[in-house]
């Protein structure tokens, strides 16, 4: 089958986020009074539920912290403060690409193989990311940007994925997905999408078996990645004409 898309995952996979989500998260609930402090393994466990807001309602939820119940009423305004704050961090400079993204979507973009997100992250979340690794005509380059509440069901659910393929006037055999997460790796697969997972800190321990290729990042020309299982690339890093390959089958086996 052709290389017609790129469909990125944005949280944890074109970027570690997710540190700067939590601090966000956390500068929110002191500055509205909460008195909650999320730490990392709080956090990593909430990841597991897919969507800042889910995430944000479970936790109320379940954990049951002080003023829940005013928590639970003003989530869309805990969201809306935590949102800025994280913003105002990647447009500081807080949040650096993973090794190969940038070059990957900018030899996409050169080479006119359509590019598309795929995520739960807020669609102003994504925007901000995009223009600060890769310019600010950088939204621009994907057809798709298919974000926040876009779909009823969020991952591990294909919809996103298949809300972009259909999107994209493009067959599942077409596309190559990127996730960092079992959540994501399991939605891009059940579309039927040929995905490469890149494992997050955050998300250390999740199974990606079922990604077609799983490696520590993208590599670069001059830093080869490391292979974790899956589909190899020949040139040791993940380029357009790698993915060709694995799409037509002729990418090498471990």
């Amino acid at each position: 089958m052709p290389l017609e898309a790129l469909i990125f995952d944005v949280d944890g996979t074109l970027a570690e986020t997710e540190e700067m989500h939590r601090r966000a998260f956390n500068e929110s609930f002191a500055a509205l009074g909460l008195g909650w402090t999320w730490d990392k393994e709080v956090y990593r466990k909430l990841l597991q539920v897919t969507g800042s807001r889910e995430r944000l309602e479970h936790y109320i939820e379940a954990w049951k912290p002080p003023r829940a119940d005013w928590a639970l009423a003003h989530v869309s305004d805990i969201q809306a403060d935590r949102a800025a704050r994280y913003v105002a961090y990647v447009e500081a400079g807080a949040v650096l690409p993973r090794p190969g993204v940038c070059r990957l979507i900018s030899e996409a973009h050169a080479q006119d193989v359509r590019l598309a997100i795929a995520t739960t992250s807020l669609p102003v979340n994504v925007e901000a990311l995009l223009r600060k690794m890769l310019g600010d005509d950088a939204p621009s380059w994907f057809t798709v940007i298919a974000a926040g509440d876009v779909v009823a069901e969020k991952k591990p659910a294909p919809d996103v994925y298949l809300y972009a393929l259909k999107k994209l006037g493009c067959a599942p055999g077409e596309a190559v997905a990127f996730e960092d997460s079992e959540n994501g790796v399991v939605a891009a697969t059940a579309a039927g999408i040929a995905t490469v997972a890149t494992p997050s800190a955050y998300l250390f321990d999740d199974d990606l078996a079922k990604a077609t290729s799983v490696l520590t990042d993208l590599g670069e020309p001059n830093r080869s990645y490391r292979w974790i299982g899956g589909w190899r690339f020949r040139s040791g890093y993940v380029d357009i004409a790698g993915l060709r390959d694995l799409l037509s089958g002729r990418a090498e086996k471990p």
